[in-house]
């Protein structure tokens, strides 16, 4: 067995490889979420939710792939239970089934909350000098934002 040695500390890695586990956590928690939502949306924009969070689980689906991925190219060992992911995600969990108005808002904030444990995972991917890392969560920040956006001009 090799050591790493891709040109990053191993004590930066490790930070980032944490910041990487809770928004690996946050993005699975959204994703349960939404597919949630996507079974048990009912009212009259229930054709356009439920396919707007299909949309939006199926694009969760790869973020994740791609998050815990990340996790193992930086050699750490990435979260994969429903127990880790509860200790470790900012987005809690809904009970019952919500309106679909509350859905809507419920996704909102998730995606909000994704953008901001983004940025902080930004700001240790930049410290240590992690460039791919640093690409990866950039273009979730934007995926997040936008689709928050969309969100949000539902309940106009």
């Amino acid at each position: 067995m090799t050591t790493i040695n891709i040109g990053i500390n191993e004590a930066d890695r490790l930070k980032i490889a944490d910041g990487l586990k809770a928004l690996l956590a946050d993005t699975y928690t959204l994703y349960l979420q939404t597919h949630n939502f996507h079974w048990n949306v009912t009212g009259p924009q229930f054709r356009e939710l439920h396919l707007m969070f299909e949309e939006q689980y199926t694009e969760l689906a790869t973020a994740v792939d791609d998050i815990a991925e990340r996790i193992r190219t930086l050699d750490i060992a990435a979260p994969g239970t429903y127990k880790e992911f509860a200790k470790l995600s900012s987005i809690k969990e809904v009970d019952g089934v919500p309106e679909a108005s509350e859905m809507v808002d419920l996704l909102t904030k998730g995606h909000e909350q994704v953008v901001k444990t983004s940025r902080e995972v930004l700001k240790l991917a930049q410290a240590g000098d992690d460039e791919s890392t640093a690409a990866l969560v950039s273009d979730r920040m934007r995926i997040h934002e936008k689709t928050s956006w969309m969100l949000r001009a539902t309940r106009k």
